[in-house]
């Protein structure tokens, strides 16, 4: 046994695509460490308990686990409550902002039928201000001060990033994500009055960010990192793999053979 967990007290959890046609992957992290504990194939709830079996062959335990930061997946919601029970769950920020931006655009492509000033504009709504062009600063500059339905459901999902940018104690969060909600529920914009009933639905898993902390950023990086590779490799053969490139790039592995390209001397340079 290589690697001890016995210390593993913050898991992160989400997945990242392995091919086309709804093939996932699940990948396990330690919060702390910022390393990969742990991948397996799918989704479902299944792949938490295994997850939990091979703490426990890591010298883990998965009752000692207070805290897993997720996603709104129903599968690992009840992943984590059947096989981690002593985990506090806790709805990372950045899937939130996503249902927002997903409400956004809702919006906009809706919207786009009666009002052609919104085609080639999604970008604007999407993106972070900072990422803008020139041109798509412009755009928002001029089309943000309009009636358009669009530039409200911007206002919303701006609102809600600001609460996670401010990242406030939890009781005035709560307070703020109720005004918010009363807004979302009055706006007249089905995607939005959707969202606010979300939210409602896993509200205390959403302000348990704010007193945890905990976010899944280094999760969605390393991701970024396993689809870099497996772009460069232009996909990979099988699953396991994937799952071995994961472990390379995340887990912080110590004891790896030498490599068969690497030299050992000068004499055999020469």
């Amino acid at each position: 046994m290589d690697k001890d967990y016995s210390d593993v007290a913050a898991v992160g959890i989400d997945e990242t695509a392995a091919r086309r046609s709804q093939h996932y992957i699940s990948v396990f992290h330690d919060l702390e460490l910022r390393r990969v504990l742990y991948a397996c194939p799918g989704r479902d709830q299944h792949t938490v308990a295994r997850f939990a079996e091979d703490l426990r062959g890591h010298g883990g335990d998965p009752r000692a686990v207070r805290a897993a930061c997720i996603d709104m997946s129903k599968a690992y919601i009840a992943g984590v409550s059947k096989y981690l029970p002593g985990a506090e769950v806790t709805f990372d920020g950045f899937h939130v902002i996503q249902l927002a931006n997903a409400a956004v655009d809702a919006v906009r492509r809706a919207e786009v039928r009666e009002q052609p000033i919104l085609k080639h504009t999604r970008w604007v709504w999407l993106k972070d201000g900072w990422r803008w062009t020139h041109r798509q600063l412009q755009d928002f500059h001029s089309l943000s001060r309009t009636q358009l339905k669009t530039a409200r459901a911007w206002r919303l999902k701006h609102a809600l990033r600001e609460l996670y940018a401010q990242a406030p104690p939890r009781e005035i969060a709560e307070a703020e994500l109720k005004r918010w909600y009363s807004w979302a529920r009055r706006c007249r914009l089905e995607p939005f009055k959707r969202l606010a009933l979300t939210i409602k639905a896993h509200w205390t898993g959403i302000l348990n960010a704010f007193d945890s902390r905990l976010n899944n950023a280094g999760v969605e990086a390393t991701n970024g990192l396993i689809q870099a590779a497996k772009a460069r490799a232009r996909g990979y053969r099988t699953t396991r793999n994937l799952i071995t490139m994961t472990y390379l790039i995340g887990a912080r592995l110590t004891r790896l053979p030498a490599s068969p390209y690497t030299t050992t001397s000068r004499a055999q340079v020469a």
